[in-house]
């Protein structure tokens, strides 16, 4: 598939702390446009979260909107989403034993040896960063920087996703050193549907990365 400029990313954490339930979050999102929706939940994956998966992922079936889900392959495999990892979870190399059948998955990297490591493994697109200070996680990785991501960019073979205190405001330079995509967390709030449509509207002038 081709990997959308804009990639929101619902984290439950900070959806909390705007006062926004998961469900009417994602509705927010999907009514404004996006291509694209990655469910991240650090917590405890409770009956109830689970049952918010189930339900997320059906409205982005209506909306053609490709789901993903964060750390659990097998979650993921249950309701047919795509998978995001981490480097404290499975490898893409053994997760696609538990993912479904030619899922989409990312990986995500923090510096430029996970980065050359991440490359070997069977993995649709990588995510480097924080490339920014970014708050939406309790202890994030050591700030990457425009500049690194720059030199370090020609390392991936496949689409690269730069993250971490990306907004707006700085979003052009991150294109500019050659990121095919942003993820975006604590900038899709307050106001949920608008600032998607503002992240669409700003990353429509870059041409879409390409097939992964």
């Amino acid at each position: 598939m081709i990997l959308p400029r804009f990639y929101p990313i619902l984290d439950t954490e900070t959806a909390a702390r705007f006062g926004v339930p998961p469900i009417a979050a994602a509705a927010q999102i999907l009514e404004a446009g996006a291509k694209i929706l990655q469910f991240r939940h650090k917590g405890f994956f409770s009956r109830e979260i689970v049952e918010t998966i189930v339900r997320i992922a059906a409205m982005c079936r209506d909306a053609g909107t490709l789901f993903v889900v964060n750390d659990r392959a097998d979650i993921a495999r249950v309701v047919g989403a795509a998978l995001h990892l981490g480097q404290d979870d499975l490898a893409p190399t053994l997760a696609r034993r538990i993912a479904p059948a030619g899922a989409f998955i990312g990986y995500s990297t923090h510096n430029e040896a996970q980065l050359r490591a991440a490359d070997g493994e069977p993995a649709d697109y990588l995510a480097l960063g924080p490339i920014f200070d970014t708050t939406s996680k309790r202890n994030p990785d050591p700030v990457v920087g425009v500049e690194q991501l720059g030199l370090w960019r020609p390392l991936s073979r496949v689409p690269l996703v730069a993250i971490g205190g990306i907004t707006r405001a700085n979003a052009i330079q991150i294109f500019a050193a050659g990121a095919d995509s942003v993820a975006i967390v604590g900038d899709l709030f307050p106001d949920l549907r608008a600032r998607t449509a503002e992240w669409i509207a700003l990353t429509s002038g870059f041409s879409s990365s390409g097939n992964s």
